[in-house]
This record gives C-alpha cells, sequence and structure tokens, in this order.
C-alpha cells in the first residue's frame, strides 16, 4: 500500500523511481512508495523534473503543486504534495496505476 503522510504544507509522498524507462507514468508499488517510470535519464536533474511533471499530470495537479523534498540523487525520493486531501490523492493514485496483470490458466 502507497502510504501519505500529512504535513503543514501537504501530503508527503514516497517515490521510488525509474529513469531511463522506455514510457514514463506510474507503473506501481514498492515497498510503500509509488514507482514512477520515466524517460529521462538520472542526469543533472532531468528525470527529477520529468517525474514531478508524470506525477502532476497522473494526479491532476499544477506542476507547482509538486515539489521533491528529498533523495535528489537517490532512486528514492520524497515529494510534497499541495492542495489535495490525502483520501482523494490515494483515490487519484489507484485510478492511474496499471490494472495488475492477471494469468487465467483455462485459457
Amino acid at each position: 500500500m502507497i502510504e501519505l503522510t500529512s504535513s503543514k504544507e501537504g501530503l508527503l509522498l514516497d517515490v521510488h523511481a525509474q529513469p531511463g524507462a522506455r514510457r514514463n507514468g506510474l507503473i506501481g508499488e514498492r515497498a510503500g512508495a509509488l514507482r514512477v517510470a520515466v524517460t529521462a535519464p538520472p542526469d543533472k536533474g532531468k528525470a527529477n523534473a520529468a517525474i514531478l511533471e508524470v506525477l502532476a499530470e497522473a494526479l491532476g495537479l499544477r506542476l507547482s503543486a509538486i515539489a521533491l523534498v528529498s533523495g535528489e540523487t537517490s532512486r528514492h525520493k520524497r515529494v510534497l504534495l499541495a492542495g489535495i486531501d490525502p483520501e482523494e490523492a490515494a483515490r487519484r493514485i489507484a485510478a492511474a496505476l496499471p490494472e495488475p496483470k492477471t494469468t487465467d490458466k483455462n485459457s
């Protein structure tokens, strides 16, 4: 389950970054963190900027409402989401995640 922590400024979201991916998007959960894939390389902040853009688009927030709080040079990042309550953020994250793949042994 993806963890959201309330703070004075908004919600804190742990993100596990996957730079250099084939496509941009939210790809799942890992140890309580939202997995975000971006095509940008981890070079001079390009991947960090792309992660914030992907989050803004996926969650329907303005780019100015999202900020990187920690993890600038790490795959494990903490992002601040402003102007959204925890329930709505959780709903939007769930809606933006891909459907889990199921295997049907009968087909």
